[in-house]
């Protein structure tokens, strides 16, 4: 592994990256899970300590942050939606300039892209991006890296995206896609496609990577011959329970299940960036069948609890790729 310095960059969008760099963080995550499973300590970073704000609440992203600082060595510190005036009582820049006098780096999930965008502006240490409306690209990481321990390769991989195509994971999942030389086609209603000019800027990256972006309303044409079926929810946090009404109109017909995986590639994985509806487990999938009948939402439990499914070794990932974010960017 060549070392690349990333010494006190932020971590807002894989479009401020390139392809060397984001194959970089790659190779350091996959060093770090080796470690981590023989049991070789890396607390390179003792005495340092990062500051997490939540203004979305997140099971794997914390876990992931609180985890990767602990291994690291660091102290983490939890702010939770009501726990920071980010945004309130205290303007973005104040907050950045704050934190960045007491903590190491920053994480920030929430709202739209501008707010983090912001706080890297004035903060005078690393922030790194753990969702926006716009990008996840910690979650990118950690499917990159998933993909690579499965098919040994990312360049020419074709992943298909099926549902609500026009937020963070889809988006990220282009820009990718574009970096890494993936062909990425994205099956959904044309009125929930992605933002046009980031589908251009995504084709131009792409076409110079060897790879492609698809955008198309059939879900068999995107299944077929992929190696990568993926999936999100169909109503974002935040969303009213209004918004199942008409989302579930359109998006059923892009539900993965057993017959579409059929379409794809013998050896293809299913990926989820999790949670997933996919039985009666939660309040909202509870919700959801008494009101609309469906029991499953954008994947059916027999494609997720099947050999196919690669979510759990996914969203293991997570804490792996992140903590190779926090390393990369505070100069390991």
């Amino acid at each position: 592994m060549t070392k690349i310095d990333l010494k006190g960059r932020d971590f807002l969008k894989l479009l401020d990256f390139s392809t060397e760099e984001i194959l970089y963080m790659l190779d350091l995550a996959a060093d770090l899970k080796d470690k981590k499973k023989k049991g070789i300590v890396h607390r390179y970073f003792e005495g340092k300590n990062i500051a997490l704000i939540f203004e979305k609440t997140s099971t794997r992203t914390r876990c992931s942050f609180e985890v990767a600082g602990h291994d690291l060595g660091m102290g983490t510190t939890y702010l939770e939606p009501t726990g920071s005036q980010i945004g309130k009582k205290e303007s973005i820049a104040d907050t950045a300039r704050v934190l960045a006098s007491m903590y190491d780096g920053i994480e920030y999930r929430g709202y739209g892209q501008e707010i983090v965008e912001e706080l890297a502006k004035y903060s005078k240490v690393p922030v790194w991006n753990g969702l926006t409306n716009e990008f996840h690209p910690t979650q990118m990481l950690a499917d990159a890296l998933t993909i690579r321990e499965v098919f040994g390769r990312l360049k020419g991989i074709h992943l298909s995206y099926f549902g609500d195509a026009r937020y963070n994971t889809a988006d990220s999942l282009m820009v990718l896609g574009a970096k890494l030389g993936m062909h990425v086609a994205l099956a959904s209603d044309e009125a929930y496609f992605p933002d046009p000019e980031l589908v251009k800027t995504c084709r131009e990256i792409a076409e110079e990577n060897g790879g492609s972006i698809t955008l198309t309303t059939d879900p068999e044409e995107a299944a077929r011959g992929a190696h990568v079926l993926y999936t999100d929810v169909w109503v974002s946090m935040g969303e009213p329970m209004e918004a199942w009404a008409e989302r579930i109109g359109l998006m059923k017909k892009f539900q993965v299940n057993a017959s579409l995986m059929s379409l794809a590639e013998p050896d293809a994985v299913f990926m989820h960036c999790l949670p997933a509806f996919h039985d009666q487990g939660t309040g909202i999938g509870r919700e959801v069948y008494e009101k609309f009948g469906m029991k499953e939402l954008e994947v059916t439990d027999e494609v997720f609890e099947s050999p196919q499914s690669v979510v759990f070794q996914e969203a293991e990932n997570r804490m792996h790729t992140i903590k190779a974010v926090i390393a990369a960017t505070l100069g390991l």
